[in-house]
């Protein structure tokens, strides 16, 4: 439960006086890194081993785009003997830019995930994993053969509680097996003299899924994820583990990132793309690791096999990322967003003393992304200290941050960077608050319609301040609020 704050809500969710929706906020530039380099050095020990690699497309973890993580399998060469076989992932996380990835094995891990590990003791005596003389035990539920390994299905546990189930033929995985790690992921796939081999399915703990192409046990073609709600954060290729080519990158508010990725998979060049929900507009240039340095205005024309051709739009302004701090709203304070200025503009209200509202320049349907509301970042206290008078534009983003659009800020003369702070409220609103990952702005929220708007529709929303707060017999909520409140409570007990 959020403690109380002098900021708009949405109704619902907690108590703040904010204007909120819930959910994480996916990060984007400098909070995520996706798609980072995996550390390609040798690691410690000298059999093949698997390792998960589990790039973090979202600092918190995907991010859900979201889109979240993407992952794939790594082999590497270990001259232990015959039967090889292999145990448990290790993890690799890649962290910010500049610090250096380390690899972080599970407790009680002995080992990788997809092909080939070291010599097993079947009957469940130790087996000598790496050349520190780690030791794992296995258990066999299951067919064995004359020299004691494992031959037909069998189901294989290990002391770090993985298991394998599938078919074996002389120790070697060979036909469909299935791998259960200790942290709730399995691994899914045909496997041909103990390697993988086709279409490989990982499944993340939380549901997410990753599907890809493997040839001898490693990551080849194209390769989708989907977040645990199934919805697509990924699209692409995958060369000797690496992502290759030309990928897409899709956030869970429509937006997406595409363009060729650099050697090391990132989403780094002069030609990569941020395409806003309609798949049509677009920002095109120089990005690092998926952040914009240098933008300019383009349409994405067509599409051929899965690569966009975008036409530059002649004279367009330059954009880049620029995320708001508590003292800045923006360095480009008068520069519109390119998107939102063909969906909405600002008119006097047609709500009685409302003042300026928002209106939509065009018919769209529902659940269309109309604008968005930037402003500069602050804290719940700082909101909680102050007059109502000062909080007319208070938005809560999270449970730490608020997004405020103050004077002179308020004014278009002053600031148009972003409109959607002037989107009145109403108890029967035609759009919401949503979360949105924008290519300049960072993580703030965006105006989403709810139904169907006509042209020169006003646009409003339910600021959704608390009506019942714990210690209180009414409203926590400014005077306008609560006289409009009693107003519309009146009509709906008629």
């Amino acid at each position: 439960m959020f403690s109380t704050s002098r900021a708009r809500i949405c109704e619902g969710v907690g108590t703040r006086r904010n204007r909120e929706t819930a959910g994480d906020i996916p990060r984007t530039g400098r909070e995520a890194r996706e798609g980072g380099a995996p550390d390609r050095g040798s690691f410690p020990g000298s059999s093949t081993r698997w390792f998960l690699f589990r790039y973090h497309n979202r600092e918190e973890g995907p991010a859900g785009p979201s889109a979240r993580l993407v992952s794939c399998l790594v082999k590497r060469p270990l001259p232990f003997g015959s039967g090889e076989f292999l145990n448990h992932p290790g993890r690799l996380t890649v962290p910010r830019r500049g610090s250096a990835p380390a690899l972080a094995q599970p407790p009680g891990a002995p080992g990788g995930t997809g092909g080939s590990g070291a010599a097993p003791s079947w009957a469940g005596s130790p087996a000598a994993m790496d050349s520190d003389d780690e030791m794992v035990e296995e258990a066999v539920e299951g067919h064995l053969d004359d020299d004691g390994l494992p031959h037909g299905f069998c189901t294989v546990t290990y002391s770090s509680t993985d298991r394998f189930e599938g078919n074996f033929v002389h120790g070697e995985k060979n036909g469909r097996g299935k791998f259960f790690f200790f942290d709730g992921s399995t691994l899914e796939g045909y496997y041909v003299d103990d390697a993988l081999q086709g279409q490989g399915v990982y499944t993340y703990e939380d549901g997410g899924v990753l599907q890809g192409m493997y040839v001898d046990g490693e990551l080849n073609g194209p390769a989708q994820e989907y977040d645990t709600d199934g919805r697509l954060i990924f699209k692409g290729q995958y060369k000797d583990n690496i992502r290759h080519g030309v990928c897409w990158i899709y956030y869970p508010d429509g937006g997406s990132l595409v363009g060729e990725v650099n050697e090391d998979g990132e989403m780094t060049g002069e030609k990569i793309a941020y395409v806003y929900p309609d798949e049509r507009t677009a920002l095109y240039g120089k990005f690092i690791d998926g952040e914009m340095i240098e933008g300019k205005l383009a349409t994405l024309m067509s599409m051929e096999e899965g690569k966009p051709h975008f036409e530059l739009m002649p004279g367009s302004a330059v954009y880049h990322f620029d995320k708001s701090t508590s003292s800045c709203i923006s360095t480009s304070a008068l520069l519109p967003d390119p998107y939102e200025s063909e969906r909405v503009y600002v008119a006097e209200s047609l709500i009685s003393s409302a003042g300026e509202g928002l209106f939509s320049k065009v018919a769209v349907g529902p659940n269309t992304v109309m604008s968005f509301y930037n402003g500069v970042r602050i804290t719940h206290q700082e909101v909680d200290s102050r007059d109502w008078a000062l909080n007319g534009n208070t938005l809560s983003l999270d449970e730490e941050t608020v997004i405020d659009v103050p004077e002179p800020y308020n004014h278009v003369s002053k600031y148009c960077a972003s409109l959607g702070h002037k989107a009145n409220h109403s108890f029967t609103p035609n759009c919401i608050y949503d979360m949105f990952v924008h290519p300049r702005f960072g993580p703030i929220k965006c105006i989403r319609t709810l139904r169907a708007v006509e042209a020169d529709e006003e646009l409003t929303v339910a600021y959704g301040y608390d009506h019942s707060p714990p210690g209180k017999s009414g409203p926590e909520a400014p005077e306008w609020y609560q006289v409009e409140l009693k107003a519309f409570q009146a009509t709906q007990q008629k």
